[in-house]
């Protein structure tokens, strides 16, 4: 099985603002949180970089590497699919760093039969039209995918209530806000208490 502390799971609707606390908190907690790098069949981005924003792969070899059990979960999302292999939390977890991943709700649920046991935070929005107004204000957005990533946020947000599917749940209103919530909470990671002090 994986050792080493215990990795957290986090997830949300895109536009909850989930990648900027994560920038956070590895820029400033560096030292004790590695991200776990996810597989993707989509193209880069500009500015992307292969190994660190994603590592891009062929369907072929990714749907290869799925068979023969590589990975922890995966998912396909827009034609493209999208997975979290054990070689990258390992790859992690042997540099002595709390293992963070970031996963749509399918991948939590595909994380909860394995044997990796996360901490599970979700983040998300203050409301679905804040969500909007984040995405609309991105302008990566046609009103087909906007239409879809907010139908797909309203699912979210009703499955995240879902009794123990999450330890935490984020309400990102206000960043430093949210940030002090998440950081108040991973400061409990590797005590025993992590599971009970939040109950």
């Amino acid at each position: 099985g994986m050792s080493g502390p215990r990795p957290v799971v986090l997830s949300g609707p895109s536009g909850a603002g989930k990648s900027t606390l994560l920038k956070r908190l590895l820029q400033e907690h560096g030292s004790i949180f590695g991200f776990s790098v996810s597989h993707t069949t989509r193209d880069p981005r500009p500015g992307e970089e292969n190994g660190k924003d994603y590592y891009f792969v062929t369907r072929e070899v990714m749907q290869q590497d799925i068979a023969a059990g590589d990975f922890i979960e995966h998912a396909e999302f827009s034609g493209n699919l999208y997975g979290t292999s054990k070689a990258a939390v390992r790859a992690v977890q042997a540099m002595n760093r709390i293992c963070v991943l970031d996963v749509d709700l399918q991948g939590v649920r595909n994380i909860k039969k394995t044997d990796l046991r996360p901490i599970y935070i979700f983040v998300q929005p203050p409301s679905l039209d804040v969500l909007e107004q984040r995405l609309r204000q991105r302008n990566t957005e046609t009103e087909e995918s906007l239409a879809k990533r907010l139908a797909a946020a309203r699912v979210d947000m009703e499955s995240c209530k879902e009794q123990g599917l999450f330890d935490l749940i984020i309400i990102n209103d206000d960043l430093d806000k949210a940030y002090q919530a998440l950081e108040e909470a991973l400061s409990e990671v590797g005590t025993a208490g992590f599971g009970t002090s939040l109950s």
